[in-house]
């Protein structure tokens, strides 16, 4: 998504109960590297979804080498594996606020450049 235009994607505001779904799909299925297909049936969310979630998220989920079919497949990475649930629902919480954090600073920069402009012309109308 982008925010209007500034080019901002947001890789955890609003996307935090798919990465906990797809997060808990590997949990499901310790030590097996997962296709997004897989991950995708699993979880009911579609598969460019998955995919774009899988891509954008390193610090949850690392691709693994393809094999010789040529087919990806991405696990938990190591530090997340450690981690128990509530750990990794905290360290979504703690990301997506952050995101939120970042909108609200931007919107109150354009509003205070607006209100200094306002202030800047108002007296010369």
């Amino acid at each position: 998504m982008m925010l209007g235009f500034i080019p901002i994607t947001f890789r955890f505001r609003g996307k935090q109960r798919k990465l906990e779904d797809i997060y808990y799909c590997f949990r499901e299925h310790p030590d097996t590297g997962l296709h997004p297909t897989q991950i995708s049936r699993h979880t009911g969310i579609g598969f460019a979804e998955v995919n774009a979630r899988l891509e954008a998220t390193p610090e949850l989920f690392v691709k693994l080498p393809k094999r010789p079919n040529g087919i990806t497949r991405y696990r938990l990475t190591s530090s997340t594996t450690v981690k128990s649930d509530e750990e990794v629902e905290e360290f979504l919480a703690a990301a997506a606020r952050k995101e939120s954090l970042l909108v609200y600073a931007l919107g109150t920069m354009v509003i205070c450049i607006l209100l200094i402009v306002v202030i800047l012309v108002g007296p010369a109308v």
